[in-house]
Formats: structure tokens, C-alpha cells, sequence
């Protein structure tokens, strides 16, 4: 599905109504016939991720990032 762009008041007052529902996250699903709201996760990437934590060397980080990515490859060919 193509996402579709909303004008500024249509945005504010489905924000001013998620808000009473104690939803602040910044991105939901919203399903119609369900009458739910779920909240989505951001995408972030490993390497957005890593870098954020600040707290690890470049090494370390190169270490989990060669990791993870053999993790994702042993997912695939599984």
C-alpha cells in the first residue's frame, strides 16, 4: 500500500485522540475492523543502534555488526 500524506489538522487530531488513549508513540498501526492501535516499532539499523550506544569501541561494534550479520545469513539458509 502506498502511505498517503495527511494535511497538519487531520495529523493534530488524530494525535490529540491517540493521546487520550495514552498513545505517544510516533508511529501506529491502526486497524478499522479491529478497533485496535498498535504501536510500531522504529526501524533502526545496527549500525544506528551501535553507534547510539556510544559506549562501544569501533572494534567491538564491528565484532556484533559481523555477528548479527552471520546470524541473518544462517536465518536465510535455514
Amino acid at each position: 500500500m502506498i502511505p498517503k500524506k495527511m494535511d497538519p489538522q487531520a495529523t493534530s487530531a488524530i494525535k490529540s485522540i491517540l493521546q487520550k488513549l495514552n498513545i505517544n508513540d510516533s508511529r501506529v498501526l491502526i486497524d478499522l475492523e479491529k478497533q485496535t492501535v498498535e504501536p510500531q516499532e522504529d526501524d533502526y539499523s545496527i549500525n544506528d543502534l551501535l553507534e547510539a550506544a556510544g559506549a562501544l569501541t569501533p572494534e567491538r561494534g564491528k565484532e556484533l555488526l559481523d555477528e548479527v550479520n552471520r546470524s541473518r545469513a544462517e536465518d536465510w539458509n535455514a
